[in-house]
């Protein structure tokens, strides 16, 4: 395990002990937050205890290694799977990710984690659990930050923590390597493609407006100057393919005209950035005659 920054519990281990609940298979939740303060873990200066040899985390990876992204008010789950290994014996568990950099500023990024599995073997006198688990992320209700709501300096990198509760009543947490990127939400909204229905050889305008979500005011915002793909998928296919590029107004306008030549949908795709995820409009199936 790492050491530098540790992160330990904000009250005492028994308190921040998983709990059960309800769920359509069997499942042990971990309630990470604790209070309406720091859930679970703060960190504290560097050296606080050595990192302990017989308990350490490896393999952490959180939805499946792509970013996270997370809209204006429906919780979103992303899954978690990592190895913890240990010569003692434990009581419980868990893999967190979180912000900040000190007891005043960190904070969580999961108010809840539903344990679906902990593969078990041992070798060599360890113990390894192999663990596939479910995140639950409520943009409303943060284990602690910034008034327990996401706020949009969140949608960046956020780094992870392993804490292991020991039966004895001792317990261990170190930071670890893996991370994840959280994203704010976007979304394409009035896509329209007209006229309907339109002569063959004739023009038709597709238009649209670009947003994205803003957590610090909990609303969406027009995206001005965005790049984004006019995409059409014939009538009977499957598959849309890009048919141009528009850069949004500074207001989020999007408008292409293309000429008409089958029947077909159109629709607008976003790829996203570093910190806001993709997403497509509603298609808008055209007639042509």
């Amino acid at each position: 395990m790492t050491q530098g920054w540790e992160l330990i519990i904000s009250s005492t281990p028994a308190a921040a002990r998983r709990q059960h609940r309800p769920a359509a298979r069997r499942a042990l939740t971990a309630t990470l937050a604790v209070g309406t303060a720091l859930a679970a873990v703060v960190l504290t200066a560097p050296a606080a205890h050595a990192a302990e040899s017989d308990i350490s985390f490896s393999d952490v990876v959180i939805n499946d290694g792509k970013p996270v992204v997370v809209g204006l008010s429906a919780e979103v789950e992303a899954s978690l799977t990592y190895t913890v290994k240990s010569k003692v014996a434990l009581d419980s568990w868990w893999v967190q990710a979180y912000q900040g950099a000190s007891s005043t500023d960190a904070y969580g990024l999961a108010n809840t984690t539903t344990q679906w599995s902990c593969r078990q073997s041992s070798a060599g006198g360890y113990t390894y659990r192999d663990c596939d688990e479910t995140m639950t992320i409520d943009p409303d209700d943060m284990p602690g930050g910034n008034g327990n709501k996401l706020v949009n300096s969140d949608a960046t990198v956020w780094r992870t923590v392993g804490t292991a509760i020991k039966k004895n009543g001792g317990y261990d947490t170190d930071r670890l390597s893996g991370t994840v990127r959280l994203q704010r939400a976007s979304r394409i909204q009035s896509a329209n493609a007209t006229p309907e229905p339109v002569t063959k050889g004739k023009q038709i305008t597709v238009t649209g407006t670009v947003q994205r979500v803003n957590w610090s005011a909990r609303r969406y915002d027009n995206y001005g100057g965005r790049s984004v793909k006019l995409q059409f998928k014939p009538a009977g296919s499957s598959t849309y393919s890009t048919v141009k590029s528009v850069t949004a107004s500074g207001t989020g306008a999007l408008k292409a005209t293309v000429t008409a030549s089958q029947d077909g949908t159109w629709r607008w795709r976003y790829s996203g950035n570093t910190t806001t995820g993709a997403s497509n409009s509603a298609g808008d199936h055209v007639d042509v005659k």
